[in-house]
């Protein structure tokens, strides 16, 4: 499975920007997907992550109420709508496939990876 995101760019805190991942395969509606990042010097970090029927999502705590995922199997992609944005928020964000059936936020459980979009928020 490949996976190629977009949509990442500079933005003023408080600012929106909607991160895309597009799928290769018809098989992504059956897998949980996730959104992850990295901010410099830091750890990988979760942001979220959405059940393969969409019903069911998963948040961290620190962008709770601010960002939305969501998918359109049909077309294969998923989406982080990213609102209320800080300058905290600025990382290189990341399209994960989890082929199992869990709705997780362990990055080991997720098989694909995309190659990243960068998002900077200035303050």
């Amino acid at each position: 499975v490949q996976l190629v995101e977009s949509g990442g760019g500079l933005v003023q805190a408080g600012g929106s920007l909607k991160l895309s991942c597009d799928a290769s395969e018809r098989t992504f509606s059956i897998y949980t997907m996730g959104w992850f990042r990295r901010a410099p010097g830091k750890e990988q970090e979760f942001v979220a992550a959405v059940a393969w029927t969409g019903g069911n999502t998963l948040y961290a705590d620190s962008v709770k109420g601010r960002f939305t995922i969501s998918r359109d199997n049909a077309k294969h992609t998923v989406y982080l709508q990213m609102n209320s944005l800080k300058p905290e928020d600025t990382a290189v964000y990341y399209c994960a496939a989890d082929t199992g059936y869990s709705l997780t936020y362990y990055a080991l459980e997720y098989d694909y990876w995309g190659q990243g979009t960068q998002v900077t928020v200035s303050s």
